[in-house]
């Protein structure tokens, strides 16, 4: 029977915030979350030319962003615009907050 070296039961907040914190953890894809904010919704072309990169890129950084769910895409061939995803940017916004405010700490006894 093989065990676990480390074996550690994760919250789902835990699991959400460490999941979204991937999502954020690249320059581009800040980038890209703050245009979509100033624009209602943006294709993939317009992205690449508001961040000189290929497109190839970009599309790796929006898959990213997707599989955390923080955008929404809808595929109009040969096209694909993106969107914030208004219900997992609310959720985002209130794990971040209660993180924040608790300095990390679910409930922790820290002394």
């Amino acid at each position: 029977m093989k065990r676990s070296l480390n074996p550690v039961d994760y919250s789902s907040g835990e699991e959400a915030l460490a999941v979204l914190s991937k999502a954020l953890s690249h320059p581009v894809r800040i980038r890209i979350l703050q245009l979509l904010q100033c624009e209602a919704c943006c294709f993939t072309g317009e992205l690449t030319t508001l961040i000189p990169m290929a497109q190839s890129t970009i599309s790796q950084h929006l898959k990213a962003l997707l599989e955390a769910g923080l955008i929404q895409g809808e595929i109009n061939p040969p096209k694909v615009r993106y969107c914030i995803n208004p219900q997992k940017w609310a959720e985002a916004k209130e794990l971040f907050s209660v993180f924040f405010e608790t300095g990390g700490a679910a409930s922790c006894d820290c002394r």
